[in-house]
């Protein structure tokens, strides 16, 4: 069965309707063996103070510790720019002793403030929910559960405002742990710490509610499990994806490798049918809601789709790529990425070994080759980007580096300063001009023309990179008016594992991670396929 052409897959409104799947960062880390117990816990009856949970995997132990800190009112906010949180995290490499719990104590509260080390691998902070953490301590302290029509509509105690890993702010390298298995495959130790948040945030609340009453009540398990982590991304995390074109090709074509080897199956077994009825029933789509009035009219179509999906009829002879063919024919976007989410779900032991090769050495798409033609690059450019081709491309808008965060933002070109401060997320309006540039000087090697024309470095580099990697380009203007960053970030948050898209404007939104997941005491293998 063939791949999905970049063509159709790189395009923003497809990628801008992505659904997590099991090839997902977070749930490729729960197929892991983990062993976690809580060692420490010196929290107040206000539920201030300090806990450790340890964790054991292939003969490593790790350690991840929480602070519990009274955050004023005043003081509460969601933005990066914040610096007093709820409670701070760290995932630290080994157990630490009472001196480096005094060190840690000191620092991790602060996050970019502190000061840390190699042994500090993910640094983490999160607020609680305003809506619903009090009420879940209320309702547990006097007895009862909370409402759980509430607790599916916020989905979360506490929201996570930064996950920092690889480096960030003196902690360790990426480098140091990408041999270990346990790591193996993108952000495996990012997904584990927001894992371990969420433990954390639960068993919180239930100490709180103990303290609050001598007859306080636990969660009921299956309520337990509708809690997740949230989390607010914005733009930020959009020119990721731009920037970093062969993980982003490797994760896409780990994507739609799995997709066409499930297709290409021949017919279906007792136990894939069984294991799709499931998944079909899980989907959950009537408790997702958003304020966004785009994203809503796109989930009142979805629903009517699935109904669609649910009533087909699989034929017995290649069913799984009948089942894809009908919908790409039949279903709006949403419906269609879904359904690839739906036919991954039963097909583990076919697909899950692709998660291994997600992970990119970027630095091998880095060289350029200079020993190429002019005339063979602007061939390259004609095959790959005729997207971007058809004329002046809309450059209505930049990208750009606040001066306060060094975080991107994007700018109105022809209302705001600043354009002169322009990232190269430019490759729609410079790709073209590349070509022209090339089709002058055709019989030069790439190398001459290069370094006679060295303001087309990035470009040049950009196309071969692009003809190696195929799914390594957005084939969409990143600068045009009707771009949506919202797509971005919706295709990484898929590949994370995001759940319940909810976006607050077009350049920022709400996600939940981990909701439905098993907690660490219930862990194991035979519960993380059921639920993960």
């Amino acid at each position: 069965m063939k791949l999905r052409p970049p063509e159709q897959v790189m395009r923003l409104a497809r990628m801008g309707a992505m659904h997590a799947t099991r090839l997902s960062f977070l749930r490729a880390m729960l197929r892991r063996p983990w062993q976690v117990s809580r060692e420490t816990w010196a929290l107040d009856a206000e539920g201030f103070g300090h806990a450790v949970y340890r964790v054991r995997i292939f003969g490593r132990t790790y350690s991840f510790v929480a602070f519990s800190t009274e955050l004023a009112p005043e003081l509460r906010t969601d933005r990066v720019i914040a610096e007093a949180w709820d409670a701070s995290f760290v995932l630290y490499d080994g157990v630490p002793d009472a001196g480096e719990i005094e060190r840690l104590r000191q620092n991790v509260p602060r996050q970019e403030a502190g000061r840390f080390c190699e042994r500090d691998l993910i640094l983490s902070r999160a607020n609680k929910s305003v809506r619903l953490y009090d009420v879940v301590a209320r309702a547990l302290a006097g007895g009862a559960q909370p409402d759980a029509a509430l607790v599916e509509s916020v989905g979360y105690l506490m929201r996570t405002t930064a996950v920092y890993g690889n480096g960030k702010f003196g902690i360790a390298d990426r480098a140091a742990i990408a041999s270990r298995p346990e790591f193996a495959g993108p952000f495996a130790a990012e997904m584990l710490t927001v894992w371990l948040i969420r433990a954390f945030t639960v068993d919180l609340v239930e100490h709180r509610a103990r303290a609050m009453s001598a007859t306080a009540v636990a969660l009921a398990p299956d309520l337990r499990r509708r809690f997740g982590v949230g989390n607010a991304t914005g733009l930020g995390m959009a020119p990721f994806l731009v920037r970093h074109p062969l993980l982003l090709h490797n994760w896409m074509l780990a994507r739609e490798t799995a997709l066409a080897r499930v297709r290409a199956l021949p017919a279906a077994t007792d136990s894939t049918l069984g294991a799709f009825a499931d998944a079909v029933a899980r989907t959950g789509l009537d408790g997702w809601r958003t304020d966004d009035a785009v994203q809503m009219a796109r989930i009142v179509a979805l629903r009517a789709d699935f109904a669609r999906v649910r009533d087909f009829a699989l034929p017995a002879a290649y069913p799984w790529d009948a089942l894809y063919r009908w919908a790409e024919a039949n279903l709006g976007l949403e419906a269609q990425e879904l359904v690839v989410a739906l036919l991954l779900e039963p097909h583990g032991a076919l697909i899950d070994d692709l998660c291994e090769g997600m992970g990119a050495d970027e630095q091998a798409a880095v060289a350029i080759d200079g020993s190429m033609r002019c005339a063979d690059l602007a061939d390259i450019v004609v095959r790959d980007y005729d997207w971007a081709l058809g004329g002046p491309p809309d450059e209505s808008r930049f990208w750009y580096a606040s001066a306060e965060k060094l975080e991107p933002r994007l700018g109105e070109r022809f209302a705001e300063p600043g354009a002169e401060y322009e990232q190269p997320l430019t490759f729609a309006r410079d790709v073209p001009l590349l070509l022209a540039a090339l089709r002058a000087d055709p019989e030069a090697r790439v190398a001459e023309f290069l370094m006679r024309q060295p303001e087309w470095r990035h470009v040049a580099r950009r196309v071969q990179v692009a003809h190696r990697y195929p799914y390594a380009e957005i084939r969409d203007n990143l600068i045009g008016a009707e771009m949506r960053p919202i797509d971005l970030l919706r295709c990484k948050l898929a590949m994370f594992g995001a759940q319940k898209f909810d976006p607050r404007s077009d350049r920022w939104l709400r996600i939940t991670l981990f909701q439905g997941a098993p907690f660490p005491e219930e862990f194991s293998r035979e519960s993380v396929e059921r639920a993960a």
